[in-house]
């Protein structure tokens, strides 16, 4: 495993990363001990990153992250998110209430500071006005957090927040089917000392090259109740693309397959070739999946005739068919 920097705040993360959101049991339920075995086979794999939010199962994630953690001791770095709660969104924030779920991940991670906080997609006339990102600092300056972020939709979003100077990290949707962040926000964030967290990188799965027409999927999977989006942006799922189109984008993809190379390696390895990138985080519903994408990080860069094909691709045929905005 490699490590790459976290932007402006110190760390190095791994470069694959762990999404724990499938341990709150909304790609499906995960059973306790499938859980465990899932954050053992990441921690064995040198992927010390391991993303969560407190709404993730409503706190279940970060609870199975401590069990892990107080049972084994692994040298990770937890980033949770914060405001996505019925407490506070769409347009309940107030410091008081922010502090108080802050404390409720501390608690249920066993934590007394947190190792990064990040901004949970809120509103963009949230996060704009900037008190959010101030109360950040505060609870900086208090000891609650080390480093805070933003995880948001879209690149308008990121931009609002990159030249924050407190920001050390974005988390963003950047994958084969969302190339927007190279030449807009990747600069920037550059510039500004901001790590690029990158969310998605299969677009829900579809870009691990094993889902087929009529893909069945349990009636708890947000791909099955939010594939149009009826609960939650639908860039979440697919990243915002049909799921039927998107079955022919992988294949067509799946042609320049480059030898000894699964489709979803390909996609991260795709990611991983532009330096802006500090970590990728991928969910997992197996411990085989975790071994599988962490092998990405040890695979050499792609070619760069490849990346143009993919740019090209992605410029005539896939962004045309996004339907929602990038």
């Amino acid at each position: 495993m490699k490590f790459r920097k976290l932007g402006k705040s110190g760390f190095d993360v791994s470069e694959i990363g762990l999404g724990c959101w499938q341990l709150g049991g909304d790609f499906g339920p995960v059973s306790e001990d499938r859980s465990q075995r899932i954050l053992d086979a990441a921690a064995k794999s040198g992927i010390n990153f391991w993303d969560t939010a407190d709404v993730y199962g409503g706190g279940r994630s970060e609870a199975l992250i401590r069990k892990y953690c107080d049972g084994n001791a692994p040298e990770v770095f937890v980033a949770t998110k914060v405001g996505r709660d019925a407490e506070l969104y769409p347009d309940g924030y107030t410091k008081a209430k922010v502090r108080i779920n802050l404390e409720g991940s501390a608690r249920r991670l066993g934590v007394d500071t947190l190792d990064l906080v990040q901004l949970h997609c809120v509103p963009p006339e949230i996060l704009k006005a900037g008190d959010l990102l101030a109360w950040m600092e505060d609870f900086q300056a208090e000891g609650l957090i080390r480093a805070f972020g933003a995880s948001v939709e879209t690149i308008d979003e990121a931009m609002m927040a990159a030249s924050h100077p407190g920001l050390a990290s974005l988390q963003i949707i950047f994958n084969l089917f969302r190339q927007d962040a190279i030449d807009r926000l990747f600069p920037v964030a550059a510039a500004n000392g901001v790590g690029i967290i990158v969310r998605l990188p299969l677009a829900s799965g579809v870009l691990g090259g094993k889902m087929k027409p009529g893909q069945q999927f349990d009636p708890s999977d947000h791909r099955n109740y939010n594939r149009s989006g009826e609960f939650f942006s639908q860039g979440e799922t697919f990243s915002g693309v049909p799921f039927e189109t998107a079955l022919g984008f992988v294949e067509s993809l799946r042609t320049h397959l480059p030898e000894n190379m699964s489709m979803a390696q390909m996609a991260m390895r795709w990611i991983l070739d532009y330096p802006a990138v500090s970590t990728v985080i991928t969910g997992a519903s197996r411990p085989e999946q975790v071994l599988e994408n962490a092998g990405a990080s040890g695979l050499a860069p792609l070619s760069e005739e490849l990346h143009g094909k993919f740019a090209e691709f992605y410029r005539a045929q896939i962004a045309p068919s996004v339907v929602v905005p990038i």
